[in-house]
């Protein structure tokens, strides 16, 4: 275990290296505009050759830096997190191969690799939510695997469209086929929701919170989630502005935002908070500004990584309870970890000059800029002030209530696990002006009176019933909401029951099928049915072969006999 230990801290350090190279490279590539290709002809058999192609540019060295500076932290987090788990190594290889596959899927500008690096992503997942082996593990590894799978398919059928092109390399065909590519953007985008866990897909992102707490900080805050957010990027000449996209993307922030307000368990608000910045991101992308969604992308991850790490430390230190009213006074117990948490939370709402400021802040200006319609700027507007209500509600409860029987069981925090969170909560402070100043562009923004007044007074009214007290969002007993509409908003608007019930009959089909056909009368006419009637026949062969010397001397006899009456 001590090797082991030495050669996890080593891996993570050539992560963290790693990212720094990556991250200065990106910043090269972005100041002089620089786009490499890189072709590895893997083998050619007959004139056909098999070429492995990966895309350089300021956008996947950025991204593959942030997922490696990610998953060393996590990497060292989750060693003494899971330090007395019997199973460690096979977590530790699976991050590991998950990282990979992610890696994959970032530098390849081929559909075929990306689908490998695609896959991957979804397998391993899937391994790492099922890694408890429960009941309850294994119905949201189901769910989980069932709802990407929807992408995969829709992957697959995009590289049997683009066969019609002559290559799957989308990074040039993307800017000369424009009006041939409508299927092959249907697919992406119905992949990408999928995987982004957009509105109808959503009930398997706080399902899979079963996963251990380190796999939800790095898999489903910032690598997994935003595969599909990071697809549309690749493709955003061909998305242009989708107004499809657009209302996916506010529904989707309007649902989560609303349903956090309601949820109990720590680690599935932090869940729905995710939901809630990838609707951000997917209606951002839709008006076409691929940066801004990319530079929220980026930001998010960071601070969201941190609030998981955060409430992987109350959870292992207070006998694995993750109610949040069972939580009170914490911040006397676990200091460090509490700081880390409120920094990350008023990040994650927009506070000045925080990480998340700098793009959440830029992406609510540009859209008021461009003049939506009234509805859809309320969704919007009412699904951002949501995050503080989320926010503001966890705070109150893990902070400022009274302490209860916690106490007697918690735990102090680990030096191990407080130092990557340190690292991380410095980085999600100071990385949003870094990523401002070298990366992305700079806007002019104007907004008319109004809008400010209105924001003003939307602060205002989100502030009074925050501090009243008088919605049930602030307090889990209230009683002013009835209970049709509480369990309808807490339970994501019933899309876990539908995601759950509408894939029940499939289920039931497959295994009636393979019951009576594949193992049944199909079986008995095709192989099983085959192998039974060569063995028999193949017998009389191995007996007349292996018959002894009398069989051979007799043939012998019989021979010499006719060649003496012809002669």
């Amino acid at each position: 275990m001590f090797l082991f230990r030495l050669l996890n801290f080593y891996l993570g350090l050539m992560l963290m290296f790693s990212f720094f190279c990556f991250s200065v490279s990106g910043v090269i590539f972005n100041m002089y505009e620089k786009v490499m290709l890189l072709e590895w002809e893997i083998f050619s058999f007959l004139g056909v050759n098999i070429i492995m192609t990966l895309l350089l540019d300021w956008v996947s060295l950025t991204f593959t830096g942030l997922v490696m500076f990610i998953s060393s932290l996590v990497l060292i987090y989750s060693f003494y997190y899971m330090s007395g788990d019997k199973y460690i190594v096979r977590f530790t290889l699976l991050v590991y191969l998950f990282v990979l596959s992610m890696i994959l899927m970032i530098i390849s500008p081929n559909m075929i690799s990306i689908l490998l690096g695609w896959d991957g992503l979804g397998l391993v997942s899937y391994c790492l939510v099922i890694y408890y082996q429960s009941f309850k593990s294994n119905n949201s590894g189901m769910l989980t695997i069932l709802s990407n799978r929807v992408g995969d398919v829709a992957i697959l059928l995009s590289i049997a469209w683009m066969l019609d092109f002559g290559s799957w390399n989308f990074f040039y065909f993307q800017h000369f086929y424009l009006g041939n590519y409508g299927f092959v953007l249907m697919m992406v985008v119905l992949a990408a929701m999928t995987k982004s866990a957009q509105i109808p897909f959503s009930a398997w992102l706080p399902a899979a919170m079963a996963a251990p707490t380190p796999v939800s900080a790095l898999v489903h805050s910032s690598t997994l989630v935003t595969a599909g957010v990071y697809l549309l990027i690749r493709f955003n000449y061909l998305l242009g502005n989708s107004s499809f996209l657009l209302y996916m993307g506010s529904l989707t922030m309007f649902m989560s935002g609303l349903g956090a307000n309601f949820e109990g368990d720590l680690k599935k608000i932090i869940a729905l908070s995710t939901l809630s910045q990838l609707g951000v991101m997917m209606f951002v992308l839709s008006l076409g500004f691929y940066e801004l969604a990319f530079f929220h992308l980026m930001t998010h991850a960071l601070f969201k990584s941190l609030l998981f790490l955060c409430a992987g430390s109350f959870i292992h230190g207070c006998g694995d309870i993750q109610d949040v009213r069972f939580f009170g006074g914490i911040y006397s117990l676990m200091p460090v970890s509490s700081m880390f948490f409120i920094g990350c939370s008023i990040s994650l709402c927009g506070f000045p000059f925080m990480s998340g400021f700098y793009s959440k802040d830029l992406i609510l200006e540009v859209f008021m800029m461009m003049g939506g319609g009234v509805a859809l700027t309320l969704i919007i507007v009412l699904g951002t002030l949501f995050t503080v209500t989320y926010s503001m509600r966890l705070i109150i409860h893990m902070f400022f209530k009274n302490m209860g029987v916690l106490k007697m069981i918690t735990n102090s925090e680990s030096y191990g696990m407080v130092v990557p969170m340190g690292i991380l909560f410095m980085f999600s402070v100071i990385m949003g002006s870094y990523f401002s100043w070298l990366l992305f562009p700079s806007y002019s923004v104007f907004l008319p009176y109004g809008f400010k007044c209105f924001f003003l007074l939307m602060i205002f009214i989100m502030s009074a019933l925050i501090y009243l007290k008088k919605v049930s969002f602030v307090s889990l007993s209230s009683g002013s909401v009835s209970y049709f509409y509480s369990n309808f908003f807490g339970s994501m608007w019933f899309m876990p029951l539908v995601s759950t019930y509408m894939i029940m009959g499939g289920l039931r089909l497959g295994e009636y099928l393979v019951k009576n056909l594949d193992q049944s009368w199909v079986e008995y006419l095709g192989g099983q049915g085959t192998f039974m009637l060569l063995s028999s026949n193949s017998s009389i062969l191995d007996f007349n072969s292996f018959s002894g010397m009398k069989m051979y001397f007799l043939g012998f006899f019989f021979t010499i006999l006719v060649s003496l009456f012809f002669i």
